[in-house]
């Protein structure tokens, strides 16, 4: 079958270079070499590990397909070929011929195609005796449905399917979690096991666009920490807005390890807005770069004395990372699925049972892993739309923590690295009283002199404060320079949590 194609093909295309005429030497060579212009960004292969900066640009100019410099052998080869010929392909190869032209798109379509590949990626795992019973059943159900159906439609059931059973095995594989972080044990396994990546989209304000694919990541104890960097990117003042995507292949394909080179699935994660790197959004700096955190968990670089994009780092906490990476679209986010409260008569339900586990940490190095139980509050410390629970009391001098080492965030690109003193990435996990995560975030954080002394006990060294906020609570954290043992000291740990999420979260009314 595939002889006699490629025989029809070779008299196909022998035909065409006779009406075509002999080629006029470099000129041709030199209009080939215009028709493919497909116009990819720079890219820069990096040194860390064996991983690669791919950055391209789209939306600048019109994507040229290398078919169009063949046209007139597309245009003229038979409906009836072109269908035998798609009747071999996968159905992301197929996806990729239909977005050639608008002919390829719904000769792509046909039903006939997709319903052998839905009937052989979808067949009982347990067939009968008889022999090619895939082939019986797409036969089968072909003459009886395909011609019913418009066109497209078995195509959509199979990408419909597939999506299901991604959703399947990632509820299967995630299901497992931990009783002290209450998070799925399986995440790092669900990332290796999904092809899961990441990417970022910048976009300039005159609509183009740029796709950089992570250099780096690390995997911390509750979250990973992805970054980008290179030589080549675009301007910063022509930039508005930046994406954040998780990128797995478009079909899970079990048997194949994914390529660089199959179709992708883009899902938005967070959106941020560039114009916000302000002096507002600056955490530190050294004496080459400066640091602007963006919400949720965004860290940006940008080389001092050029004012332009050194790096990007995120940190993202596991609570729910793998369907947030996976189950969107490219477009909008994936929305967490609703919470159901458990009720309870007790009247000061909501405010005690919960769970903290903080992490600082930076580059690989943790300063700070701690996990404290037990943890409740009153009516009474209600204010200002908040409730005040409280970690390590500023008074009792037994329940004060070191850090370890010397704090202070690293930052790498493909030339230089070094460290910002006094920043580090916070991970924290609030529990719940049924060990359900009420409360997660990763971001970036420092360390500031406060501009008013606290409240309580003096102590012999300099004082500093680490501050959080989002809408679901507060992170306050205070604490001294031992100048003796060089090294902070935890003094003080509150949350403050929203009264309003608690309502929500456990259908109370305070």
């Amino acid at each position: 079958m595939a002889t006699g194609r490629g025989r029809i093909l070779q008299q196909h295309w022998l035909g065409l270079q006779t009406l075509r005429g002999p080629s006029r030497g470099g000129g041709a060579a030199r209009g080939r070499a215009r028709t493919f212009g497909f116009r990819r960004g720079p890219g820069v292969k990096c040194s860390a590990g064996s991983a690669a900066l791919r950055c391209h640009a789209r939306g600048g100019r019109r994507w040229e397909s290398p078919f169009s410099c063949r046209s007139g052998l597309l245009d003229g080869m038979p409906s009836e070929i072109l269908l035998k010929i798609f009747s071999y392909l996968d159905a992301v190869s197929l996806l990729c011929a239909g977005c050639v032209s608008r002919r390829f798109y719904h000769l792509a379509n046909d039903n006939f195609i997709w319903i052998r590949i839905y009937s052989t990626a979808f067949s009982p795992t347990r067939s009968n005796w008889k022999v090619n019973s895939v082939e019986k059943i797409a036969v089968s159900v072909s003459f009886l449905s395909v011609q019913d159906k418009e066109a497209g439609y078995w195509k959509k059931e199979y990408i419909t399917k597939q999506i299901a059973s991604v959703k399947a095995a990632l509820a299967d594989i995630l299901k497992p979690v931990n009783p002290y972080t209450g998070l799925p044990v399986k995440t790092k396994e669900a990332l290796r096991m999904f092809g899961l990546g990441w990417a970022i989209i910048l976009k300039e304000k005159s609509g183009k666009e740029y796709i950089m694919e992570h250099v780096d990541l690390s995997v911390n104890d509750t979250s990973v920490t992805v970054i980008w960097y290179g030589k080549n990117w675009p301007c910063l003042a022509s930039l508005s807005t930046l994406d954040l995507c998780g990128v797995t292949p478009v079909f899970m394909d079990w048997y194949k390890t994914p390529t660089k080179h199959r179709l992708r699935w883009h899902s938005l994660i967070a959106k941020y807005n560039l114009s916000h790197l302000t002096v507002s959004t600056m955490i530190g700096c050294d004496r080459l770069i400066r640091i602007f955190c963006l919400h949720p968990g965004l860290l940006v670089g940008v080389w001092k004395k050029e004012e332009e994009l050194a790096f990007v780092m995120a940190n993202l906490h596991f609570h729910h990372l793998v369907e947030r990476s996976t189950l969107g679209s490219a477009t909008i986010p994936y929305e967490l699925p609703p919470h159901s409260p458990f009720l309870d008569d007790s009247p000061e339900y909501g405010l005690h049972g919960y769970q903290l586990h903080v992490d600082l940490h930076s580059g690989g190095v943790f300063y700070l892993c701690g996990t404290f139980r037990n943890l409740f509050t009153k009516k009474g410390n209600i204010e200002n739309g908040h409730v005040k629970l409280i970690v390590i009391h500023l008074k009792n001098n037994r329940e004060h923590l070191p850090l370890i080492g010397k704090v202070g965030l690293s930052w790498k690109t493909d030339i230089l690295d070094g460290c910002i003193k006094s920043c580090s990435m916070m991970d924290v996990t609030l529990l719940d009283e049924h060990g359900k995560p009420f409360w997660c975030f990763s971001s970036p954080v420092c360390m500031r002199s406060p501009a008013t002394p606290a409240d309580g006990p003096s102590f012999l060294g300099q004082t500093y404060s680490v501050d959080y906020v989002d809408a679901e609570g507060r992170v306050h954290v205070e604490l001294v320079w031992i100048r003796e043992t060089e090294e902070y000291l935890i003094v003080n740990l509150v949350l403050y949590l929203s009264i309003a999420k608690i309502n929500r979260w456990f259908g109370t009314e305070y």
